[in-house]
């Protein structure tokens, strides 16, 4: 090995132990494996490494902007979801079994799709994803090629679309998609022209009648700040007739709390959803 090899590696695993550092750990504190990779994506540097959960499981998480975007299971379970908001978004086919048409914008590791493929046979899902450097990571570490295959040997399909979601969302054509989920970030941060009130009218547009639109929100300050999920639920009250909200914190791999916000312009009635009033409503987000 080169000395400009050996410094560039002593770099990158000085990085990768800073930002492990950072974080929650998957389980308590121990020791994430050697060889970190460091990818540069179109938004910042992402990292990706492989830790054990609690169980002593492998997990390889995908990690940028100092937060985890996603992970997958390195064992049999790796179409499995690891994070519990991941799986909450499975509850779009108990509100409505007879999807077959789905639109997720934001790929990451693409551990919904995943789940889609293999508990959903004969689904297409199509996945719109800004970043080529994502796709490419997740193809080559989060088991994305053999989603793909597993989705079309059960009758179905994952399409993987290297496009911008807001633009994807305007152009698709009418009742396109039984279902869509919105899960894009920017690091830490949402993306929100893809929260205002124009642009979850285009998603409207693309739904069937009685389609349900699925959104991850995350909270901010340690759980503390929840203004954006008011500003999300007042937005979507614009558009959708019901319009519900579902806690989905994993308090094992996130110091954030997540909420999943349902909306639809048939009745969701989910048992399990927050109550709120007008009070509880923020600012709704335009263009």
């Amino acid at each position: 090995m080169s000395r400009t090899s050996g410094e560039k590696n002593r770099r990158l695993a000085a990085l990768g132990a800073a930002l492990a550092g950072t974080a929650l750990a998957l389980v308590a504190r121990r020791a994430w494996s050697l060889n970190p990779r460091a990818v540069r994506t179109a938004s910042s540097l992402a990292l990706v490494y492989t830790t054990r959960d609690e169980t002593g499981a492998r997990v390889r998480v995908l990690r940028t902007g100092g937060v985890y975007q996603s992970a997958t299971y390195l064992d049999g379970r790796r179409m499995e979801p690891v994070f519990a908001y991941y799986r909450a978004f499975g509850r779009l086919f108990v509100l409505r079994p007879d999807t077959r048409r789905v639109l997720a914008v934001g790929g990451g590791g693409f551990a919904f799709p995943k789940l889609v493929a293999a508990e959903h046979p004969g689904v297409r899902t199509d996945v719109v994803e800004i970043d080529p450097a994502v796709i490419r990571l997740a193809r080559r570490w989060f088991f994305l090629d053999e989603a793909v295959a597993l989705a079309r040997a059960g009758g179905g399909d994952l399409r993987v679309i290297c496009a911008d979601g807001r633009s994807f969302l305007e152009a698709a054509p009418g009742e396109a998609y039984d279902a869509i989920v919105l899960d894009a970030f920017v690091g830490a941060e949402p993306v929100r022209e893809l929260a205002t009130v124009e642009a979850l009218r285009a998603a409207r547009a693309a739904l069937a009648p009685g389609g349900v639109l699925a959104a991850n929100v995350v909270s901010r300050d340690e759980g503390a700040d929840v203004a954006f999920l008011r500003s999300v639920v007042a937005t979507a009250r614009m558009v959708f007739s019901d319009v519900e909200i579902v806690p989905c914190t994993d308090d094992t791999h996130a110091q954030e709390d997540n909420y999943l916000v349902l909306a639809s312009d048939a009745p969701l009635d989910l048992p399990d959803a927050i109550g709120y009033d007008a009070d509880f409503l923020g600012e709704v987000l335009f263009d």
